[in-house]
């Protein structure tokens, strides 16, 4: 073995820390509420197939997520990931802005 290979035992701390972000799951949902400080709730629709009818349906869920800066407002379009737990519900966090709505 050369000394250019590196193995998943031999990975530094930066590029294990890096692969380990890789895996985090992420979802791509809208703002519902931003009553809270440095907190946002995101609703992530999915589209499922009832097992009977096979008529299409849409399932939804509500995340809680970590918003540092308090920037996004109810409509924005967000892409949100996975994170360490932040509070009792707080365990993803924004990424980044996906899409605004034009305000009046």
């Amino acid at each position: 073995m050369s000394e250019t290979d590196v193995t998943g035992a031999e990975m530094s701390d930066t590029e294990a820390a890096a692969a380990e972000r890789k895996r985090r799951k992420e979802r791509r949902g809208t703002v519902v509420s931003d009553r809270a400080d440095k907190t946002v709730v995101v609703r992530v629709d999915r589209r499922i197939s009832h097992p009977l009818y096979r008529k299409a349906m849409i399932r939804s869920k509500k995340y809680h997520v970590h918003d540092e800066e308090n920037e996004y407002r109810v409509g924005d379009v967000v892409r949100i990931q996975e994170t360490r737990p932040l509070s009792k519900l707080k365990r993803w966090r924004v990424i980044e802005l996906l899409e605004r709505p034009e305000r009046a």
